[in-house]
């Protein structure tokens, strides 16, 4: 992950006008206990510098306006709050400020809550200049660092940086009357990185719940930095009515901010910088009554629920926790340049059946300098009015209500800004919701299309933020060992020792079975190994509710190592054993597998044992000393077979091992190319039994169509009688040697590819079903005088 150095600098001046007030010096727990109960409004409690470690600070009292009670460090940034600790701040014009929470272990579900108890709030209360950085639970908990009740409370000019445990980072409550219409702000902090959970609850801010989303809170989020904040899709998750969410910086950032549940958002003038990283979006949109205007939007690359813009389908009579259709959103003024498709009807299926109605989506310039696709409709668009929208691209598309332009732009710094020179954009469609200035909060002279005033001398303050506290955390992500770790079998034993391992930690799998509810997204790089002499088995639960359609997924940048295994997909919906990335994730990561049994992977709707999907790709697939049993499909990665030139894995590696009962390819590694010559893929098969594969007429049992370098040795295909050509290699770097091919048609070679010492006999095996050669057997070394064919025994 790409580090980014920010300035944070937040002058924040902390005055009392109440001649009688005290300012007391405490240097330990009990004296400060003493000091908050007697604190009065005006009075400032300075904590001594130092290590504060297992403390319970109760922030409290009746502060007044201009005359809070002040609780502060005594140098900011040296008092060290550490341990199992924890900050609550309840009653009146309360303001905490200058600490910092690290080396945290703590059992508390809030590092910091704006209240003691279910019954005792803030009001007009503030956490700021402060910073909280890698402090963890190490209980299960789903811990939340900052926990907003109450009402006209403020976060401001913090550091909130290495959030792992699952939870969300910062919360905005309305269960209750006391929280409705609370008028929160949360500005000027720093949000930094936060690392892929691999599920849901790592949002970074969540305002609101689905049960209470319907209720108003009216909570302002503005120029906030979200730097690297990947927890999950949603980076912000809208869960309620009427806030706003202006001038924020999303840099690198793997999500959307999420107009989730809830209506009546204003979401404008917010900047998003993906720089190319993958999975980056922009906003998405479900229910009513939004405006998102006036947003720039910048080498973002995701696509579908993480597009630029995303605007969703709906559930007829959906329940708080689905999704409400979207109506009477209005999308004006934004700037899209080099990032993935803008989705409508996004998420359509048999239960999202409700298209966007009474939508405007006006005056929004596009821009991309790849040929690819800039709108995506999923459904019908008879709601959405699409009005004077500009495309500048390769391939603009053809659509009612955008046109085709050539944009003239300048540079403001390094940002692209339209000049003057683009009459086009003077073309305009204005309704009641058109906003009368620009991005940098400049009136418009002349409404033109875009998120800028044509010509702007300014930049968005998004971009000039100076966000955190007004010193500078030097923090250290902390260095976490790689331990062995022993996980005893049972229902989702596995997930959560991966959950609570560290990278590059070894899990040690007992005889039994590990039976999964959901499927494991590995995001880290692990080692999983089962009992070599025992019997392993890792399945998911039988009649789940809502099926899982794989057991592991390998994430972008990950190893998976996994060993001494059967992956059973019998009685389940499962599709594939192992996946790639999601689609698009491009970042090269690699699977070791040896010694695993594949079996029962049966799901002929597309299924496989194993799936690359759109646009990723492995730098090292290996598979050793394995078999694949009883499966629809073996590996493939044929769904990139019409894009120029693409392949799914660099290299793909099988060796000493069994692919019986295949009904479909055992391998499906293909690319589209002119010729095999131009270098790209490399599949090694040494030491395989192919037996009773794709057995029909047209089935290849390996299908390396476009793969540059094939190097098939000392390997047996048998059994696929109705076969006519198994193996069909074409380039040079293509060869099959050593080979014995029974009931199973005939090798074809072309294009220079060669193909040496083919025997066409029977095997004869000892053992059929271990595939032990007979001593009068064809693949001995001593019966062929080159080297012995088939498995290593």
């Amino acid at each position: 992950m790409k580090k980014i150095v920010l300035t944070l600098i937040a002058i924040l001046a902390f005055t009392t006008s109440q001649t009688n007030a005290q300012e007391i010096l405490v240097s330990n727990i009990t004296e400060y206990n003493n000091a908050i109960k007697a604190a009065k409004a005006g009075d400032i409690i300075v904590l001594k510098n130092g290590v504060w470690k297992d403390v319970k600070l109760n922030a409290y009292g009746k502060g007044e306006e201009g005359n809070p009670i002040l609780i502060k460090a005594e140098t900011a940034g040296q008092v060290i709050i550490s341990g199992n600790s924890t900050l609550n701040i309840y009653g009146e014009y309360i303001i905490v400020g200058g600490l910092w929470f690290k080396d945290g272990d703590t059992e508390y579900k809030s590092v910091v809550q704006f209240r003691k108890d279910s019954k005792t709030f803030a009001n007009n209360c503030r956490f700021t200049n402060s910073t909280i950085s890698y402090f963890n639970t190490e209980t299960p908990l789903k811990d939340h660092w900052v926990d907003i009740w109450g009402k006209n409370n403020r976060v401001d000019h913090n550091n909130f940086t290495g959030k792992t445990s699952e939870g969300t980072t910062l919360v905005v409550w309305l269960k209750g009357k006391e929280h409705i219409e609370n008028n929160h702000r949360i500005d000027n902090n720093l949000f930094g990185s936060r690392p892929d959970l691999g599920k849901n609850g790592g949002e970074t801010i969540r305002i609101g719940t689905s049960a209470n989303s319907m209720k108003s809170s009216k909570t302002i989020v503005e120029r906030n930095i979200f730097a690297n904040c990947d927890g999950e899709i949603e980076i912000v998750s809208n869960k309620s009515c009427d806030n706003i969410f202006r001038d924020n910086l999303f840099v690198e950032s793997k999500g959307t901010l999420t107009l989730r549940h809830g209506n009546n958002a204003l979401v404008e003038r917010n900047v998003f910088l993906g720089n190319g990283v993958s999975k980056t979006g922009g906003i998405r949109i479900i229910n009513q009554g939004h405006i998102v205007r006036n947003n720039y939007l910048i080498g973002l690359t995701g696509d579908g629920y993480r597009g630029p813009i995303v605007v969703m389908n709906g559930v007829p009579n959906s329940p708080l926790n689905r999704y409400h259709q979207v109506k009477n959103v209005d999308i004006q003024n934004n700037t899209i340049i080099n990032s993935g498709p803008i989705s409508f009807g996004e998420g359509k299926d048999d239960e999202k059946t409700l298209a966007p109605i009474n939508t405007n989506f006006s005056n929004n310039l596009i821009y991309n300098t790849k040929a690819s696709e800039n709108v995506i409709f999923s459904d019908n668009v008879s709601g959405i009015s699409f009005n004077n929208n500009y495309i500048d691209s390769p391939s603009p598309e053809a659509l009612k209500g955008f046109s085709a332009t050539k944009i003239d732009w300048k540079k403001l710094g390094s940002f692209p800004i339209p000049t003057s020179n683009n009459n086009d954009l003077l073309s305009v469609n204005k309704n009641s919701k058109s906003f009368e200035k620009d991005i940098t909060n400049t009136t418009r002279q002349i409404f033109n299309a875009g998120a800028f005033n044509l010509d702007s001398k300014k930049l968005p303050k998004a971009l000039k933020l100076r966000a955190g506290p007004g010193w500078t955390p030097e923090i250290v992500a902390p260095i976490i060992k790689p331990a062995d770790i022993t996980v005893e079998p049972g229902l989702e034993t596995l997930r959560k020792a991966i959950d609570k391992a560290s990278p590059g930690s070894v899990l040690n799998l007992k005889t039994g079975e590990y039976i999964l509810e959901k499927k494991i997204k590995i995001g880290k790089n692990i080692t999983i190994i089962g009992d070599k002499g025992g019997a392993t088995i890792i399945t998911a639960k039988k009649g789940l509710e809502k099926p899982i359609n794989y057991l592991f997924r390998v994430n972008e940048g990950i190893t998976l190592d996994i060993s001494n295994a059967i992956l059973d997909g019998e009685n389940s919906n499962l599709k594939y054993a192992i996946v790639s990335p999601d689609k698009q994730e491009s970042g090269l990561y690699n699977l070791f597998v040896d010694n695993i049994t594949f079996q029962n992977f049966k799901n002929k709707n597309g299924g496989s044992v194993f799936k690359a999907y759109n646009g990723t790709k492995a730098d090292t697939l290996s598979f050793k000393n394995s078999r694949f049993e009883n499966n629809y499909r073996g590996l493939n990665l044929s769904y990139d077979k019409n894009i120029m030139g693409f392949y799914n894995a660099n290299t793909i590696i099988l060796d000493n091992s069994v692919f019986k009962n295949i009904e479909e390819a055992a391998v499906n590694y293909i690319r589209k190319v002119i010729t095999p010559e131009i270098p790209g893929g490399n599949l090694i098969v040494k030491n395989c039994v192919f037996s009773d594969v794709y057995n029909q007429e047209k089935g290849k049992i390996l299908r390396t169509d476009g793969i540059h370098n094939v190097k098939i040795t000392n390997s047996v295909f048998e059994n696929s009688y109705k076969v006519k050509t198994p193996i069909d290699l074409k380039g040079k770097n293509n060869v099959i040697t050593n080979c014995l091919i029974h009931n199973s048609g005939f090798v074809k070679v072309s294009k220079n590819a060669k193909k040496v010492n083919i025997i066409y006999k029977n095997p004869k095996w000892e053992d059929k079903i271990l595939f032990i050669p007979s001593k009068k057997s064809i693949l001995l070394k001593e019966n062929n005088d080159i080297e012995n064919i088939g498995l290593n025994q």
